[in-house]
């Protein structure tokens, strides 16, 4: 099993402004309030695309941010509501908070949607707030800030296409030069052990997992060597690339090799002879290799086996890029979903919802020499929401405050008429109200 991880930040659209704005036509005496609301700030929605196999995107683009609403107009018009924004994810991504750790979705479904961060409500014109009192208020409020946060994308998938072939005709050198994997590669047999796994970039949304698969050996399907081990892996692939030494250095008929490697995947599995094959004849740099490469053909040839044939040297990178494109081009034509049985139990999929239960209402006081610390996520958002130029916009701040109970609470503190009262980073002074 390949886990491919990304850490990505992602934020909503912020909303559009509401406005202050007053009604001035001719003939109409003392026009009212006449500003519209802002429009809410688009979603960042995450998508199965099912023609995505990896997360190789989301290393060049770390930042989602969704579209800002339009500002209110005049005439109480509505500003616009943003458009949200689409992230394309492939099958079997689990997002996961940064700092909770919680998983928000786990998505598998072709066109599954899940909102990562929502966009920020539209702020309210000032026609919203006129009252018998107050006929013509100056308020207006500011469009609230879409959610922002990081989260990590995990993507669990077996290997898209697997490597096989005889120890040391140059898988592992194939995986390393294509992709940004790593294997051991060295000059004895078996230096593979276990599945070495890598992402191959074709181009921007085309990618796909690439498997070198441990040496296979005579009797494999009889558990000889590696056997069991590395034909289970073999079955989990959509498509095999039969990589062959066709300079034949280790004294090995290409032919002959790729003979006995088919026969031992029919004779584990006869559904494994069925999957599309491409054989890689490899070290095409070597001397002896265009002979051994005709004498291939010729025996294909002879035993009606049609196979596409792509002559490289993973050493010197020769016929690589005509390599794997046919392979994405085989797989873009296949069931997204791999062919196989499930070996393993597949897990219930869930979108998971969380919805902390908060009282909006509660708030911290602290003492900081003369000033009083006010702590509350409620005055706080509505501090970024107000322009506090407006003596409207105060006048209704202080209302709230009361109503919250802060004043009494600042009160209980021992504050007096002078001491100074911060709230986030504004700052007023405490006057007692009878």
């Amino acid at each position: 099993m390949f886990v491919d991880k990304a850490k990505i930040f992602v934020k909503g659209g912020d909303g559009g402004d509401g406005i202050v704005a007053f009604r001035r036509e001719k003939y109409v005496s003392e026009g009212g309030p006449f500003g519209g609301d802002g429009g809410d700030g688009g979603d960042v929605i995450f998508q199965v695309d099912e023609g995505l196999r990896t997360l190789m995107d989301f290393r060049y683009q770390k930042h989602f941010k969704g579209n800002r609403g339009d500002a209110g107009r005049t005439k109480n018009q509505h500003g616009k509501n943003a458009a949200d924004y689409i992230v394309r994810v492939p099958p079997g991504t689990v997002i996961v908070d940064d700092d909770t750790e919680q998983i928000i979705a786990d998505l598998t479904n072709h066109k599954q949607q899940v909102v990562v961060a929502k966009g920020g409500k539209g702020g309210r014109g000032n026609s919203r707030f006129a009252t018998p009192k107050n006929p013509a208020p100056y308020i207006a409020e500011k469009g609230e800030s879409g959610e922002e946060r990081w989260v990590t994308l995990e993507l669990k998938l077996m290997a898209d296409v697997g490597l096989v072939g005889f120890p040391s005709v140059g898988k592992s050198t194939l995986l390393s030069v294509v992709s940004a994997a790593k294997p051991k590669i060295a000059s004895y047999h078996f230096t593979t052990l276990s599945p070495n796994l890598g992402v191959v970039s074709i181009e921007e949304g085309k990618s796909f997992v690439l498997a070198d698969l441990p040496g296979l050996i005579e009797g494999a399907s009889e558990g000889v060597g590696l056997g069991h081990e590395f034909l289970r892996h073999v079955e989990r692939t959509k498509v095999i690339v039969h990589v062959i030494d066709m300079a034949s250095t280790e004294g090995r008929d290409p032919f002959e090799d790729f003979v006995k490697i088919n026969e031992e995947l029919k004779q584990y599995n006869e559904k494994l002879a069925e999957r599309p094959q491409v054989v890689a004849a490899n070290k095409m740099d070597m001397p002896g290799a265009e002979e051994h490469l005709s004498e291939f053909e010729q025996k294909l040839k002879e035993q009606d086996i049609d196979v596409n044939i792509y002559p490289i040297s993973a050493a010197s990178n020769q016929g690589l890029d005509q390599l794997m494109y046919k392979v994405f081009n085989i797989l873009d034509t296949l069931p997204q979903i791999a062919p196989i049985e499930e070996v393993e139990e597949k897990e219930e999929r869930k979108v998971y919802k969380f919805e902390p239960k908060e009282d909006e209402n509660a708030f911290t006081i602290r003492r900081e020499n003369d000033t009083f610390v006010v702590e509350s996520k409620k005055l706080e958002t509505l501090l970024k929401r107000s322009n506090m130029n407006y003596t409207d916009s105060v006048t209704r701040f202080t209302h709230i405050m009361r109503k919250m109970g802060v004043d009494d609470a600042l009160k209980r503190k021992g504050a007096a008429d002078g001491h100074t009262v911060r709230v986030a980073d504004f700052e007023f002074e405490y006057v007692e109200y009878e």
